[in-house]
């Protein structure tokens, strides 16, 4: 009886694939499902996908980071270029759907020169030199640079493109609102930028048309007192409830007449009388608490025409903290000036049929803006705040590096055409490997073609020859379905973002292409536990 390499080393169970035939090719497969499944929601025409994940909760959206958070990848390969576009996300916000796409345009050339007999260290080597060229391509296509970080309407028209791709017909107006939430949060060192600054509060009703912005934290949750306006607040943060402490240990009262009876809670309502007496004596007109508050603690407040607020999660708090320049305290009782806080108004509003309070600052800069989103559907808010969280990272890598080149594909071609020409140049196998390289960058316009509905072969025989006569920014206008210069149409994409994804794309690609055996040990656990039905009729 004839036994495998491996029977008999590693467990049994173990999945073991070896070879170009097996391991490679089996790899790129699994890679090139991915980018097919995701290719159809690239660009501002990009269609959505409705995605139910484990817990069954519905998602219906075309951002790649949200579509592979839920569905769970199991092969090794696809997993990577999972954890590429979630590097991707993590850098620089945007352009997750290149990577996958640029990985699996990479891969499915590379195995046609494998199948044609090139080794796998030519191609290596060639993607190698290739990657360098397109970066000093990248460089020469600079066509924009953010000159005023502070300008709105020249920030507005640099997110633009990000937004576009995400909500297509939203654009302006929520470039316009990211911008100015941008802005007013954007410290002295532009470089220190935190995207935690801009906060997103969804509010469910009304259009999309309804969405602003509020200079200051918006807390999606009524005041509990019957005080719901206050001008000019000082405002005390308290992280633990304001309610009367329980004692450590248990004991036993002895009430031996009505006199007992009425003295019992004296004490404790004069403590308590006492320790709001000092919040309110230190100028304190708006409490925040961090946990319950206690029915004698609220008749005091309310005595002392004192408005409160509760916030029970942690992380409000400190964006609250942030937001009024407050320190959370864990003692009860008057802050000193220090730790107290300050906002030009705090008030409830009620929107839809949401109930929120606005801690508002009317100065020029604000520790902490926040865009109110408002929507029809649950899972438009959710793909608004996806659009945003796009924006304001698009914003951050500005900050960055606030260089920008033509979108629309003009880029992509241009690097194509480049590198093409530079294969040709090269001596040596790895000519074959650039060559092919360069003609990946074709699938972002070609995808762009695809999902606008246009004639995919005339547009990019047009596209080629409007770069070789030197128009160089020609891209497709999804709209007409037509080739136009992507710099007037006012299509661009940061540098930071395209950089980015073609390391990483190229990274992943080199990484499976040099895999030769794939070895899968058998998945833990035992039996699943039975599905949960409803308890009772209600459920």
């Amino acid at each position: 009886m004839s036994l495998t390499p491996l029977e008999g080393l590693i467990k049994e169970g173990t999945k073991h694939l070896s070879g170009t035939s097996e391991a490679t090719i089996q790899s790129i497969d699994a890679v090139k499902k991915l980018a097919e499944m995701l290719r159809t929601s690239y660009g501002p025409k990009g269609m959505n996908k409705l995605v139910q994940n484990h817990l069954e909760k519905l998602f219906v959206t075309n951002d790649a980071a949200t579509i592979l958070k839920e569905v769970e990848i199991v092969h090794p390969a696809a997993k990577m270029v999972e954890l590429a576009a979630h590097m991707q996300e993590q850098e620089v916000g945007d352009g997750t759907n290149l990577v996958i796409t640029l990985t699996g345009e990479l891969l499915q050339n590379a195995e046609n020169l494998l199948r044609k007999g090139v080794f796998a260290a030519d191609i290596i080597n060639g993607y190698t030199l290739a990657e360098q060229k397109a970066y000093s391509v990248l460089e020469d296509s600079v066509v924009h640079t953010l000159a005023d970080v502070k300008n709105v309407e020249e920030v507005a028209k640099c997110i633009k493109s990000a937004l576009a791709s995400k909500q297509f017909g939203y654009e302006d107006m929520l470039a316009n609102l990211i911008a100015k939430a941008c802005v007013e949060v954007l410290p002295e060192n532009p470089k220190a930028f935190n995207v935690d600054n801009v906060r997103v509060a969804k509010i469910l009703g009304g259009g999309v048309s309804d969405t602003t912005v509020v200079k200051g934290h918006v807390l999606p949750r009524d005041a509990e007192g019957t005080i719901k306006h206050v001008q000019n607040a000082k405002i005390a943060v308290f992280a633990a409830g304001i309610d009367i402490s329980k004692t450590e240990t248990k004991d036993t009262v002895l009430l031996k007449n009505a006199t007992d009876l009425l003295n019992y809670s004296k004490s404790e309502e004069k403590k308590m009388e006492e320790l709001i007496s000092q919040i309110a004596a230190a100028g304190i007109n708006v409490i925040v608490s961090g946990g319950s508050i206690g029915e004698m603690a609220m008749h005091f407040i309310e005595r002392h025409k004192m408005m409160i607020v509760k916030a029970p999660s942690k992380f409000e708090i400190r964006r609250i903290c942030k937001s009024v320049g407050a320190t959370p305290l864990s003692r009860l009782g008057g802050p000193t000036p220090e730790e107290t806080g300050n906002a030009s108004s705090v008030s409830v509003e009620e929107l839809g049929s949401t109930k929120i309070t606005i801690f508002k600052q009317d100065k020029d800069r604000s520790g902490i803006s926040t865009i109110v989103v408002r929507a029809a559907t649950p899972n438009t808010l959710d793909d608004i705040e996806r659009a945003v969280d796009d924006g304001v990272n698009v914003f951050k890598g500005m900050m960055r590096d606030p260089r920008f080149v033509a979108g629309a594909g003009a880029t992509e071609i241009e690097i194509s055409r480049k590198l093409q020409a530079f294969g040709d140049a090269t001596p040596g196998l790895a000519q074959y490997a650039i060559r092919k390289f360069g003609e990946s960058f074709e699938c972002v316009p070609r995808i762009l073609a695809e999902n606008s509905g246009g004639r995919v072969t005339e547009m990019l025989a047009s596209l080629y020859g409007a770069h070789g006569k030197g128009n160089i920014h020609d891209g497709i206008d999804v709209t007409e379905g037509e080739i136009r210069n992507a710099v007037e149409m006012g299509v661009l994409d940061l540098l930071l973002t395209k950089q980015t994804g073609i390391r990483l794309a190229t990274d992943t690609a080199v990484t499976i292409l040099r895999v030769d055996q794939i070895i899968m040990a058998k998945r833990a656990g035992g039996p699943k536990p039975p599905k949960q039905g409803p308890m009772d009729a209600d459920d």
